[in-house]
């Protein structure tokens, strides 16, 4: 018990590695692109020093959050969706002021390739919503190339966040980013399928238009939820949302129905900055928890 305790302590601490679940005929794998380090109290603006220095276990040597980077690749037999498409072959300096560190990424295609896939299997690319770390490689030119590298891909987009992204400007998207989009983009409605057992619910909050993606098979589902919960702490106290969000008020209440969600049987979450436990169930009572799966 105590060598669980210990592991799942460092896992909070770095950043994840491919990763993978099955349901039923489906598999859904994390695949790294990088991580960036998160200033405890400038992204969640309504801690205190007392609440992080009660949960040291969330804390790198450097004080700071771990959040991992890449996206969740959903397969079923032949075919391959991605959901959300990293940070790209780059890396953004912390500025002044910043509540994130460095970032980096450009791991991507290598975990891709690891999990037996390339580029030109996937069919679609689709996004929680527009920020930079989640749509990198959607955007940037592959190396050594003038085309991003799922040039030839769907880029499936929730309707409101497509028709808002000019407030995206304001988080670094810029009007070149949305161009290098643009040709590609096919907005998709709340509760729409777009892959065979994955269907979209547009959330808000974090932006304007995000969306978590609903993946059942086997008699589970998987709510992959994007940018909704940012740390495992937040699941057990959803009313903290990041300083960054579009609505803290909307992204605070859809957390509570999201956590609540993650509590009822056969559901399994997906938090694709969740250090190295981006996979994980929620123990529900008073004090719901995020408990990490082993796959």
């Amino acid at each position: 018990m105590a060598n669980d305790v210990l592991e799942h302590g460092a896992r909070l601490r770095r950043p994840a590695g491919i990763r993978s679940v099955r349901l039923g005929d489906i598999r859904v794998s994390f695949v790294p692109d990088g991580v960036v380090s998160l200033a405890p109290r400038g992204w969640f603006p309504d801690t205190t020093e007392e609440i992080w220095a009660a949960h040291p276990e969330y804390l790198d040597a450097s004080g700071n959050l771990v959040a991992s980077i890449g996206g969740l690749l959903v397969e079923r037999g032949d075919r391959a969706l991605l959901i959300d498409a990293g940070f790209g072959p780059r890396s953004l300096p912390a500025e002044p002021g910043d509540a994130h560190g460095d970032l980096h990424g450009g791991a991507l295609l290598e975990n891709l390739a690891a999990l037996g896939r390339t580029p030109e299997n996937i069919e679609a690319v689709a996004f929680t919503h527009l920020h930079i770390d989640h749509i990198g490689w959607a955007w940037h030119p592959a190396p050594g190339g003038d085309l991003p590298v799922f040039a030839h891909a769907d880029y499936l987009v929730a309707e409101p966040e497509w028709a808002q992204r000019g407030l995206l400007e304001a988080a670094g998207v810029t009007k070149k980013i949305v161009a290098a989009l643009a040709p590609r983009v096919r907005t998709v409605d709340d509760g729409q399928e777009i892959f065979p057992g994955v269907r979209v619910q547009v959330t808000g909050g974090h932006t304007a238009g995000h969306a978590q993606y609903v993946i059942t098979a086997g008699g589970t589902r998987l709510i992959a939820f994007g940018d909704a919960l940012h740390s495992p702490i937040q699941v057990d106290h959803p009313e903290r949302s990041a300083g960054i969000d579009h609505d803290r008020v909307r992204s605070a209440a859809h957390r509570r129905r999201l956590v609540a969600q993650l509590a009822e049987p056969d559901t399994i979450g997906f938090g694709i900055h969740f250090a190295d436990v981006v996979f994980g169930r929620v123990r529900p009572g008073d004090r719901p928890a995020w408990r990490p799966l082993d796959a």
